[in-house]
């Protein structure tokens, strides 16, 4: 459920929307449709993912094309190693929004050798996705691909939210 304060947020996004197929369903009060609207990919812009698998991280393509390297985690020191297997410590997951966790993956996988320069932009390229239209709304920073934002609000809106949005 929306905060008050993003309600407001959506509401004024809603009335500024200048897409014609939304405009189109703001006028006919099909709020269903633009529950789902706002639900769809927001072209270009990108947001840290609150949650990332190892079993994700190891097993999958990136969107960016890369992949995990046992080699390379392999090579890594002891301690490098033990700090990323605390990462996913009783969780199993870490959550890349957080800028301690960039770091941490930045100082586990730092330098140039042993193909640790792949490995972090294999990390990070796991960590970012597409926002929807709605998490853009309440997103913070750039949403580049290079530089994602941070998700103020995750999920979809339904369509409560947006009657609520467009009755206050």
């Amino acid at each position: 459920m929306l905060t008050d304060s993003q309600v407001v947020t959506l509401r004024a996004a809603i009335l500024a929307e200048a897409d014609a197929a939304f405009v189109e369903m703001r006028t006919n009060g099909a709020t269903g449709a633009m529950a789902a609207w706002l639900n769809q990919d927001a072209p270009g812009f990108y947001v840290w993912k609150t949650r990332v698998t190892e079993q994700e991280i190891t097993s999958l393509t990136s969107s960016d094309a890369t992949v995990w390297s046992w080699p390379a985690y392999i090579a890594r020191t002891e301690a490098e190693r033990n700090g990323w297997a605390r990462m996913f410590n009783g969780t199993y997951s870490i959550n890349p929004s957080l800028a301690q966790v960039r770091t941490g993956i930045a100082d586990i996988f730092s330098g140039s050798a042993n193909n640790a320069p792949a490995q972090r932009a294999h990390l990070l390229a796991m960590g970012k996705r597409l926002a929807t239209r709605a998490e853009k709304l309440f997103a913070t920073g750039t949403g580049t691909s290079a530089v994602p934002a941070t998700m103020g609000m995750e999920g979809q809106v339904g369509e409560y939210d947006v009657i609520r949005a467009l009755n206050p």
